[in-house]
This record gives structure tokens, sequence and C-alpha cells, in this order.
């Protein structure tokens, strides 16, 4: 089992669209000003923080930047959307933590990027997705305090 780490889904998108449905069940649940987050020609990035991202978030968090960052230049891509993305597996850790894992991400890209867009977390949304079709358009990290 890997611990400590943050797991990440990157779509290279056309197009992706979010609206916001209900709350869901955590019991943190983010404010928004509105209910779409709508962008085209874009990196998805569909994020879940595991159990333990505590133990070194700023690093983490750092290194999760790092890998979405260089998928950006390598396709000159300059928006990003952090979407929290629970379902990418079971040990989850506490929404505090998730929620301050992603908003450091964000930080973390923000100076090197046009756009970069975080999803508010705690609610349930349907998503519209358009992906490109090439072989970097989908990539899967897991990324860990030590790598």
């Amino acid at each position: 089992m890997f611990r400590n780490s943050v797991r990440i889904l990157i779509w290279h998108v056309d197009s992706f669209r979010c609206v916001i449905t209900e709350r869901g069940r955590s019991k943190i649940i983010e404010a928004f000003d509105d209910p779409v987050t709508a962008v085209d020609e874009a990196l998805l990035v569909l994020a879940a923080a595991e159990a333990g991202d505590e133990t070194d978030r700023e690093g983490v968090a750092r290194r999760t930047a790092g890998e979405v960052l260089s998928l950006a230049r390598q396709l000159k891509v300059d928006t990003v959307v952090l979407h929290p993305f629970a379902h990418l597996f079971g040990e989850l850790s506490r929404p505090a933590d998730a929620v301050a894992l992603l908003a450091e991400v964000e930080e973390q890209l923000a100076p090197h990027l046009g756009r970069v867009i975080r999803t508010p977390f705690g609610w349930f949304n349907t998503l519209d997705i358009r992906a490109k079709g090439h072989p970097l358009s989908r990539v899967a990290r897991r990324i860990t305090p030590n790598t």
C-alpha cells in the first residue's frame, strides 16, 4: 500500500464544464460564487489526497504542481482546472487536509500559468468533458513526499 500520497489523473481537454448539483457528504463544504465552471483547452487535474499527506503537505503540493506544470509546458497549455475527485481510491485524507493540499497546489501553479481554477470541495456535480485523443491526453501520477 502506498501512503502519504496524492493521486492525480490529468486529462488534456478541448472543454470541461462542471455544474454543482447538491451538497456532498463531506463535513467541509467550500463556498462558491458561480455553480458553473467552464473552460476550453485546458489540463483537467482530478485529484485525491490519501491519508497521511499532512506529513509533508508542502512537499507533496510542490511535486504535484511540478508534474502538472511540466505537462502543461510540454503541451503548451496555460489553463489548469484542479478538481477534487475522491473516487481515485478509498483511503482518503481528512477533508480539511485535502482542501489545504489542493489550495497549496493552486498557489504553486498560479505564478506559472495564465489561469488556474480550483473547483469547490464538498459538492456533487455534473461533469461534461471533451478530452483530446493523443498519447499524452491522459496521464496518471501518484506523488509521495519521497518522490
